[in-house]
């Protein structure tokens, strides 16, 4: 812990003018008498109301002195600390096309998708996860992080219809790729979810696979959904839609076979859990982390110490000494 502004400090020489303005106050505050010998009193002993003045003063000094280190503002300052721990590295692809609004899964399937998936990063703390989002197009939100308060944030504000509509499945790869290409773990995982076929994008989804299997990365892709004609609503909440939709299980299932990962359906909320669920034992590698730490104001504690020492000098004061005029 340092002090913003040590030179307050100083302040503290104050003890000693008060300290020695207590000791003359109390010497000369008693009246005395003049008498041949204090033989007769030498079994007295000084009331214990005495010890409770001094210990008043006592708490008067200690307010002073923790209001003199709450002005010189105490505080931790930042670190950067690397470590060595036990992660992987993986990026979570979530489809954002229209028909990811449909009901079939509640409240429907963006919002289930992103109550999983917040759910899945907050049981891995050690991990670096990335997030990429893909329509018609392909977009990456966050980069590989620990930074676990970001990446909900960016889960949490993720809307269906915020992309060119459609399914470009083979560009969400590709870019998922990109991240993880710069992670430090040997594991390397990509986990994408999407509810229709790859029908959209300049990158073939077999082609992608090809290149994840190059780079040593897993792929596990969710199929979420029901096929059939469904309920699609507008990103704005107004209109009701139908719209026929297929999920392409033979080219998911292609996918994550030709790179060692899995494919999983998931046709309501609670499958989709369980699907998560089974994706959490991932194995796991050592990776380097850099832990930054801001400054913390640290003087509140102080302040609340001060005023506590105060208020129970009052409390005694106006109780056990309490005077009578």
């Amino acid at each position: 812990m340092m002090f913003r502004h040590p030179w307050i400090l100083f302040l503290l020489i104050l003890y000693v003018p008060l300290i020695a303005w207590y000791i003359w106050k109390w010497r000369n505050s008693n009246a005395s008498i003049g008498i041949s010998s204090v033989k007769s009193f030498a079994k007295y002993r000084a009331t214990w109301k005495i010890g409770l003045m001094h210990f008043c003063f006592a708490l008067q000094l200690a307010a002073i002195g923790c209001l003199i280190v709450a002005l010189a503002r105490p505080q931790t300052h930042d670190s950067l600390r690397s470590s060595t721990i036990e992660g992987t590295d993986i990026v979570l692809a979530i489809d954002i096309s229209g028909s990811m609004t449909a009901t079939d899964l509640k409240p429907n399937r963006i919002e289930a998708a992103k109550e999983v998936a917040t759910k899945f990063v907050s049981q891995r703390p050690n991990d670096n996860i990335g997030y990429v989002v893909f329509a018609g197009e392909s977009l990456s939100l966050m980069p590989l992080t620990t930074d676990k308060a970001a990446l909900v944030n960016a889960i949490s504000a993720t809307k269906a219809g915020s992309l060119r509509d459609g399914t470009a499945i083979g560009d969400g790869i590709a870019s998922a790729i990109n991240r993880l290409v710069s992670g430090q773990a040997k594991s390397k995982s990509l986990i994408i979810l999407t509810d229709g076929t790859n029908n959209a994008g300049d990158v073939a989804p077999a082609t992608a696979a090809d290149i994840a299997r190059q780079k040593g990365i897993r792929i596990y892709s969710i199929g979420v959904g029901t096929n059939g004609s469904i309920a699609i609503t507008d990103p704005y909440g107004f209109s009701t839609t139908m719209m026929e939709t297929k999920i392409d299980e033979v080219a998911l299932k292609s996918i994550s076979d030709a790179t060692g990962g899995k494919y999983f359906r998931a046709t309501d909320s609670h499958s989709l859990r369980k699907v998560f669920d089974e994706i959490d034992a991932l194995e796991k590698s050592k990776i380097n982390v850099n832990n930054f730490t801001q400054t913390e104001e640290n003087f509140m504690p102080w302040i609340w110490a001060a005023l506590a020492a105060f208020v129970l000098m009052l409390v005694i004061r106006y109780t056990a000494l309490r005077r009578i005029p």
